[in-house]
């Protein structure tokens, strides 16, 4: 294509020309304070792919006033026709707690969605239960385009329960349903287990192959010598049983640990950016770089200007009329 590559982690139906991007929006929380877990949006310095300004002045665009009152992890994805936008948020707020073990055990079993046309203009915005009752939380959703199912796969990590209580011991799977609106989802199922905890998923698709990355949340040890980081793997199909391990370890030495990966790609030349969540006090996302997705290595980006305190969300391609509008309604 002239000027720019095809953005294809967007989903998009047979024939349709892919959309002339002209920027990135950020999306995210902040770590817990009064305000901190509600959804913040900044907007890239036009087609820099890592640089971004706070939007709204830094103060949150959205709130929510249902279930746990507060909204972390979001996660947009855009409709096949481009026309509609689909906000996904964990419901969950440790600010009055930061009870972890409460939320895990007896947590959200919903989460939070909006709707929007405009990326402006959200809604009311709904609680929506997806978990299975064993389930004791419902933390990082996402949503992704199945062109198999012509509907979008909707992920998320929990905590199953064999005693009603939740009292014994366990690990968090990812989970997974199907939706084509939002408001009916399939039955829950299992979507990756691995045997020991593993949290924050999230898929990108290039040239027919799904890269999906993950957090291995175990504690690192001899028998988990790349835990508390993050790891990838690879399928031709969002539903397939099994999937290729790619790498383990993203990141460490750059960074100590790692958590709540996102991933997209240039709008402007073959090139992908994993930004990976250190989550300590002195920092939060460290953004990595490479030309090479299939390769599996990562190099640390030499440049990059974030908004303040940037905790888990994602970077969604905008059109230049999406990127006014944005600029128009916060800047």
């Amino acid at each position: 294509m002239t000027g720019r590559d095809k953005d294809e982690s967007a989903p998009m139906k047979p024939n349709q020309v892919p959309p002339d991007y002209v920027g990135y929006l950020y999306a995210h929380f902040k770590r817990e304070s009064a305000d901190g877990e509600q959804i913040y949006f900044a907007l890239s310095d036009g087609n820099d792919p890592l640089h971004f300004d706070d939007l709204n002045g830094g103060k949150p665009v959205l709130y929510s006033v249902l279930g746990e009152c507060g909204v972390r992890d979001p996660h947009i994805v855009r409709s096949p026709d481009g026309d509609r936008f689909y906000l996904v948020a964990t419901d969950l707020r440790l600010y009055v707690s930061l009870d972890w073990d409460r939320h895990q055990r007896r947590g959200s079993r919903s989460i939070m969605v909006w709707e929007s046309a405009d990326l402006v203009n959200w809604g009311e915005g709904r609680l929506v239960e997806v978990a299975p009752p064993e389930a004791g939380n419902t933390w990082a959703p996402e949503a992704v385009w199945d062109p198999e199912q012509e509907a979008y796969l909707v992920h998320w990590s929990s905590t199953l329960y064999d005693d009603a209580e939740h009292e014994g011991d366990s690990y968090n799977r990812i989970m997974c349903a199907s939706t084509r609106d939002f408001r009916e989802f399939s039955a829950p199922r299992v979507w990756i287990d691995r045997g020991w905890h593993t949290i924050d998923t999230t898929v990108i698709q290039h040239e027919g192959v799904y890269y999906r990355f993950l957090k291995d949340e175990r504690s690192r040890s001899g028998d988990a010598p790349h835990g508390k980081s993050i790891y990838s793997e690879t399928s031709t199909s969002l539903s397939a049983a099994d999937w290729k391990p790619l790498a383990e370890g993203i990141g460490l030495g750059a960074v100590t640990q790692g958590e709540g990966p996102l991933v997209y790609k240039s709008n402007t030349e073959n090139k992908w950016y994993l930004w990976i969540d250190e989550f300590t006090p002195e920092r939060r996302y460290v953004p990595f770089e490479t030309t090479d997705l299939a390769g599996g290595e990562w190099i640390p980006s030499k440049d990059h200007r974030l908004p303040t305190d940037p905790c888990h969300g994602v970077v969604l391609p905008v059109t230049a009329e999406e990127y006014e509008r944005l600029s128009a309604a916060w800047m």
